[in-house]
């Protein structure tokens, strides 16, 4: 299941990603059934998708076999800016949780991208 504390940073953000026009998405390798249960008990309102055959993970280069419960195959932690065409923008891959990218870091990003005065 994707990482809690993140996510709820980015909840707590939504209205700035949505006033920037940005669209956040999570995605993991958990069933929908599993992801949609944990999106409405933790109260999040952005859309969760489910890549149980980890096809688009393996597409952005995100596999982490054997990491999960059980040596199950999960995601790196990532974040990504595409643009509406779906070309990345920029990213963020890394292995270690304490340097994820925060949302602050994403909206600063997206403003310096898109020519916006920084926050």
């Amino acid at each position: 299941m994707l990482c809690n504390s993140e996510l709820r940073s980015f909840q707590h953000h939504l209205p700035e990603f949505g006033t920037s026009g940005i669209r956040l998405v999570a995605i993991s390798v958990d069933p929908a059934e599993t992801s949609q249960r944990h999106r409405q008990r933790m109260g999040y309102t952005f859309p969760f998708l489910s890549d149980p055959k980890a096809e688009v993970i393996r597409r952005y280069d995100l596999l982490h076999s054997g990491a999960g419960p059980k040596r199950q195959d999960i995601s790196r932690p990532a974040e990504f800016l595409l643009n509406t065409s779906g070309i990345i923008q920029w990213r963020n891959l890394t292995e270690d949780a304490a340097v994820r990218a925060r949302p602050q870091q994403v909206l600063k990003t997206f403003d310096e991208q898109s020519g916006k005065t920084v926050r």
